[in-house]
């Protein structure tokens, strides 16, 4: 296993444009940075948490009954479009913004199997960075490990620059287009499981 080139996967997973990191951006702006401390950990908890089931045997279940990931990956895109929407209609008045709460730990750490680009990233890191080592639990331990010390600090740095934004925008009419912005972003960040879903319901179809 070559320690960089998990260190650089990790990074441009959890420092690329995609769900997690649109929704830790957007309550940043709109909730401020301490508000979004829980989300920041869910995602940076349950993601390595993920990594460690799917490694121990949920990918074996996936690869059993691949109709799993079809089951899943809707209700992913289900619960990214609500997202979106609840994004799209957040508070714009700084009252209202500071009264009002984000997603929470609970509510991101789980959000992580729903969430495609997760799934990608999780079966990707475990099938390229595995297999060098005699002990397959240490390779899945270590990548789970990597995702969180070198993720965190991608997570936080989308929130820093949610935060920036919010205090840029001090007209509620400002604060809506950038809401609107963020809901666009995730909407688009979903296309690609909503195109993978179509495809696996198409021979369905009478």
């Amino acid at each position: 296993m070559t320690f960089l080139s998990l260190i650089l996967f990790v990074v441009a997973g959890a420092g690329t444009p995609g769900p997690n990191n649109t929704i830790v951006m957007a309550s940043g702006a709109v909730f401020g940075f301490r508000k979004s401390v829980p989300a920041i950990a869910g995602i940076n908890v349950g993601f390595p948490v993920m990594i460690v089931l799917v490694g121990l045997g949920l990918g074996g279940v996936l690869a059993q009954w691949p109709f799993l990931l079809d089951i899943i990956r809707p209700l992913g895109v289900a619960y990214l479009l609500w997202l979106a929407w609840r994004i799209g209609t957040g508070p714009t008045d700084l009252k209202a913004r500071r009264e009002g709460s984000p997603p929470g730990f609970v509510q991101m750490a789980l959000f992580q199997y729903v969430n495609p680009k997760a799934w990608t990233l999780a079966l990707a890191a475990l099938s390229t960075f595995t297999g060098f080592w005699d002990s397959f639990l240490a390779e899945v331990l270590v990548i789970a490990a990597f995702a969180l010390v070198f993720g965190a600090p991608c997570t936080t740095a989308w929130t820093v620059l949610g935060v920036g934004a919010g205090r840029l925008i001090a007209r509620p009419r400002h604060m809506r287009i950038f809401n609107n912005v963020m809901a666009g972003l995730l909407v688009v960040s979903v296309v690609p499981a909503i195109i993978e879903t179509w495809e696996s319901i198409q021979p369905l179809l009478p």
